[in-house]
């Protein structure tokens, strides 16, 4: 089935995202494949992404900014791990230096791509800001518009709402009307984002509780890194800058895989600090209901509090933990299974995302429909049988980031392969037929859980295996082959 269509702008790439993940595409893009052309639709009406979207109190990254910043970039921010606004500004700022906003279509949403072997062309249809549907075609579709829906989060309907006198939020829906000075307020969650907003309200609100169903581990870490300001002292900043990435990456990747190997002793250190930070005034029974969690360190994403702050605010009665289930909403509250009452002005439900593949776009091959979910994820970024597309993905365990940019840097291996050999069209096949399929992201996560019928599989074998391992990474999408017999490059 043909797409040509005289009348549409072609272009070698379209990426589609302006957040972390497109703006590093990009950089890569016209860095190491100068002669494409390539362009970025852009849904919203600003750079940034998540770091742009999201706007409750005291967003800030979960993980060290020397990771989740740009390895061509340097963060020159003091803090390691820095409020949402700082990063915003970053990814800004990157796409300023480098030209790239000037490749940036706002308002532009994609609702549909359709691929044509007789062409090699993908046509990408979209709407802008809310008009009439249009369209561009491309060479190779890179989606760099991450892995949860924009327009709203997850949030489960509880028994009573409406007799709620107060306001009911979720982080996602945030406005800069919602008042907390001197309110009663309950965050409902234990994940990052409620460990993130329970100590930054309980500033200025007259108590916070933070109403969780089970708890998650949490790890304190100074916000600003000492071993970073040394080398920063001692070295080039962009020397000092590596070395630190270097340095976090490798802390990180030896607890990650403490705890796969001695669970039980990942936990014992986790709980130990946890322990000597609040200390002798909160018992075992206290840490035990509160803050040890029924899986296994890194079976769910740690909780990072910057200088313990979470912590803090309890030691000083401005927040408070409660583990307990919900009966239902009252008018002055929370109903629990317990028979208490937890009053309250203001409720936050920190519920989780609403996980979206493809930023919720359709995606045709020939004239028939692809469903990510029957699809095998070739190395983490291209999908079984879909050709000339790649998908950015970060990491679970380590900063996203990390993984975003060697894929980046891997789709600019594969057009250069492309452009020598003189060939249209790359795509993944899968040959083996005694693969045995695997869920996509080895994570006991609500938001994944819920949301794995969406996601694509991987494969109990390289090149379809993810092993959420940065080294195994580098040397497979940097300098592994391309030609590997699973790729197929053709005319």
């Amino acid at each position: 089935m043909s797409n040509a269509n005289p009348g549409t702008k072609l272009v070698d790439v379209i990426i589609v995202g302006a957040g972390i993940s497109g703006i590093g595409a990009a950089w890569h893009l016209q860095t190491n494949c100068p002669t494409r052309s390539y362009v970025i639709l852009e849904g919203r009406d600003a750079i940034g992404g998540t770091w742009d979207l999201f706007r409750y109190p005291g967003i800030r990254s979960d993980s060290d900014m020397y990771t989740l910043g740009y390895a061509f970039k340097p963060w020159k921010g003091a803090k390691a791990i820095a409020d949402g606004p700082a990063i915003r500004d970053y990814v800004q700022e990157t796409a300023r230096d480098y030209g790239i906003d000037r490749k940036i279509r706002f308002g532009h949403r994609v609702r549909r791509a359709t691929w044509s072997s007789e062409d090699a062309l993908w046509t990408v249809f979209f709407s802008h800001s809310g008009g009439a549907e249009e369209q561009l075609q491309c060479r190779f579709l890179f989606m760099c518009c991450g892995y949860y829906d924009y327009a709203g989060g997850y949030a489960p309907r509880f028994p009573g709402e409406e007799k709620f006198a107060g306001r009911i939020v979720h982080p996602q829906k945030w406005t800069p009307d919602i008042v907390y000075k001197g309110k009663r307020v309950v965050v409902i969650g234990s994940g990052a984002t409620a460990v993130t907003l329970v100590p930054e309200m309980a500033k200025e609100a007259a108590h916070v509780t933070m109403l969780q169903r089970s708890p998650s581990y949490v790890l304190s870490r100074p916000s600003v890194d000492p071993v970073a300001g040394w080398l920063k002292q001692k070295f080039p900043q962009g020397v000092a800058y590596a070395l630190t990435r270097w340095k976090n990456l490798l802390m990180g990747m030896t607890f990650f895989n403490l705890c796969r190997r001695d669970p039980a002793k990942a936990r014992g250190m986790l709980l130990g600090e946890l322990r000597r930070t609040l200390g002798p005034d909160y018992t075992e029974d206290y840490i035990a209901t509160h803050f040890t969690p029924r899986y296994n360190p890194w079976e769910q994403r740690l909780c990072l509090l910057p200088d313990g702050d979470l912590l803090r605010a309890l030691k000083a009665n401005t927040a408070s933990v409660v583990t307990d289930q919900i009966t239902q909403f009252t008018t002055n509250g929370i109903q629990l299974a317990s028979g208490a009452e937890l009053p309250a002005d203001l409720i936050v439900t920190a519920t989780g995302l609403q996980l979206q593949m493809l930023g919720g776009m359709e995606l045709m091959v020939d004239g028939k429909r692809v469903d990510p979910a029957q699809c095998f994820n070739y190395k983490g970024l291209m999908y079984s049988d879909v050709p000339n597309f790649a998908v950015s993905f970060g990491y679970t365990n380590a900063s996203w980031t990390l993984k975003v940019d060697l894929t980046a840097a891997y789709v600019c291996r594969v057009l250069n392969h492309m452009e020598k050999t003189g060939t249209r069209r790359v795509i993944p096949r899968l040959h083996d037929q005694k693969l045995q399929p695997e869920p996509w992201v080895d994570f006991s996560s609500g938001y994944f859980q819920r949301s794995l019928h969406l996601l694509p599989k991987q494969g109990s074998k390289k090149p379809w295996k993810l092993y959420q391992n940065y080294l195994k990474d580098l040397l497979s999408l940097r300098y592994g082959l391309l030609e590997d017999g699973v790729v197929e490059f053709s005319r």
